[in-house]
């Protein structure tokens, strides 16, 4: 699916960004979506389409607990979710805050935005989905160790990158005794089985 937005539309959402979020947030954003463009080329996805999803990925990111459940409540998603936090919320509860805000009624690209805390099965995430997954991971501003490995082994192969981060994710949040969302788990399952076949 292509999506439509010219320059002028483009420059109006980056202004909505740019009130909404932090400076620290909002240039991360653009620097996803930059990323998310260059992962577009190298995969053959509409640039536009891309862009348009790393931009807005973060949206909701900054906003309050009580924002989020309230949120959960209204659009009847999964009463397990509140248990979360911010970091799962963000993305599979910020798709609908971009619906309902922005207008951005994609679902292609509202399914990017809710895959992208937590990752997919194979057969889950289209190619739009790992592109913004990984340029969030990969964008210019980080420089965690190995994160140029991470690029270098996404340049090769896109899935490969995914398998990559839900790996390294999992190592990390694991060697910090902290709770791991089972999608991420099954994400990783799936994506193992699949490429060591």
């Amino acid at each position: 699916m292509t999506v439509e937005l010219d320059e002028k539309q483009m420059a109006k959402l980056k202004k909505v960004m740019a009130e909404h979020l932090s400076k620290h947030r909002f240039e991360h954003c653009l620097r996803v979506s930059d990323y998310a463009v260059k992962l577009a080329k190298q995969n053959g996805l509409d640039q536009q389409e891309a862009a348009l999803a790393g931009l807005v990925h973060d949206y909701a990111k900054e906003r309050s607990q009580a924002d989020f459940l309230a949120k959960i409540d209204a659009t009847g998603l999964p009463a397990d979710l509140k248990k979360w936090g911010n970091p799962i919320w963000h993305g599979v509860v910020g798709a609908a805050f971009v619906q309902d805000e922005l207008g951005i009624e994609d679902p292609t690209i509202l399914q990017a935005i809710r895959l992208h805390t937590t990752g997919g099965g194979h057969l889950e995430m289209t190619t739009l989905d790992k592109v913004v997954f990984m340029a969030d991971y990969l964008e210019e501003g980080r420089d965690f160790p190995g994160v140029e490995t991470a690029r270098r082994v996404t340049d090769e192969s896109l899935n490969q990158g995914v398998f990559y981060q839900l790996a390294h994710t999992l190592s990390y949040l694991a060697s910090k005794e902290q709770v791991i969302y089972p999608k991420t788990f099954d994400a990783y399952n799936d994506w193992a089985q699949y490429l060591k076949q």
